[in-house]
C-alpha cells in the first residue's frame, strides 16, 4: 500500500522545525549594498600642559619653535606651582587622567599628547599638531595659572584671531567648557579675559591646531584658597567632572 502524498508546504515546515530542533540558526540576510557601517567614536585630544622632566632640561625647553603666526617661541616651560610646591605639571597630568576616564566611559576615544609625567616636552608646536594627526573632534589643553596671589578664578583661552578656519568651532568649544565650569560651581576669572573666556594670539598650541582647540586655566595656583582646591583629589575630581561635561556638550553627547 502506497504512503499518502503530503503537501509540499507541510514537508517544508517539518524540515524547518527539525532544523530548529537541531539548533541550526536561521539565515540572516546580508545588509544591502551601501548600508553604512558602525559609526566610529569621536576622538578628543587632551593636552596636559608642561611635563615632569622639563625643569631638568632647560636647553631643550629654550629651543625656538614656530609659534603658528610666523614667529617663534620657546619649546615649552616648566609651568608654575603652589606656594608649598605642588607643581602644575602634576596637576595637569592628574586632571587629564580623570577627564579621560569620564570621556571614555561616555564612549569617546581619548588621545594624550604625552604618555606620562616623567618626560620632557613635547614642544608646543607638536602639541598643537596632535589634534590634526588624531583627526580629533576637539583638543582641550589642561593648565593652572600662576598669577598674583590676589587673583582667582578659571578662564578658557581660544585662538584670537583664529587660525586654520576653526575659529567659530573653537569659540563654541571654549564656551561649552566655560559654561560647564561655571555650572560646576567655579567662578570665572576677574583678572583677565571676559566672563571666563580669553581670546589670545600667543598660544602656539592653539595656533597650530587644525581642529577646534581650547585651553583651560583651571584656577590660580598662587591664590591660597584655589591652591588648596587644585591640590586636593576632591577638587581635581570636581574640575574633571565639569570639563568632561563641557566636552560632551560640545560633542552633542
Amino acid at each position: 500500500m502506497h504512503a499518502p502524498i503530503r503537501p509540499v508546504a507541510v514537508v517544508l515546515a517539518a524540515a524547518a522545525l527539525c532544523a530548529a530542533c537541531a539548533g541550526a540558526a536561521p539565515a540572516v540576510p546580508p545588509d544591502p549594498p551601501g548600508t553604512p557601517g558602525p559609526v566610529p567614536p569621536p576622538v578628543v585630544v587632551l593636552d596636559p600642559g608642561h611635563n615632569g622632566g622639563n625643569a631638568a632640561a632647560p636647553a631643550a625647553l629654550a629651543r625656538p619653535v614656530p609659534d603658528g603666526r610666523g614667529g617663534t617661541k620657546a619649546c615649552n616651560t616648566t609651568g608654575t606651582s603652589t606656594d608649598d610646591g605642588y607643581p602644575e605639571h602634576a596637576f595637569n597630568w592628574d586632571l587629564a587622567q580623570r577627564v579621560r576616564q569620564r570621556l571614555e566611559a561616555a564612549g569617546v576615544r581619548v588621545v594624550l599628547t604625552r604618555p606620562d609625567d616623567d618626560g620632557v616636552g613635547p614642544c608646543v608646536d607638536e602639541r598643537g599638531a596632535a589634534g590634526g594627526r588624531a583627526r580629533a573632534a576637539a583638543v582641550v589643553s589642561l593648565h593652572a595659572d600662576g598669577a598674583a596671589a590676589s587673583a582667582s578664578g578659571f578662564h578658557v583661552a581660544h585662538a584670537d584671531p583664529p587660525v586654520h578656519g576653526t575659529g567659530p568651532q573653537a569659540l563654541r568649544l571654549a564656551t561649552a567648557l566655560r559654561d560647564a565650569l561655571r555650572s560646576g560651581g567655579f567662578t570665572p576669572a576677574g583678572y583677565l579675559g571676559q566672563d571666563g573666556l580669553h581670546g589670545r594670539p600667543d598660544l602656539a598650541g592653539l595656533n597650530h591646531s587644525t581642529v577646534p582647540a581650547a585651553l583651560v586655566e583651571a584656577g590660580n595656583m598662587r591664590n591660597a584658597a584655589e591652591a588648596r582646591l587644585l591640590a586636593s583629589p576632591q577638587g581635581r575630581d570636581r574640575y574633571a567632572g565639569a570639563i568632561s561635561t563641557g566636552v560632551l556638550e560640545y560633542l552633542g553627547r
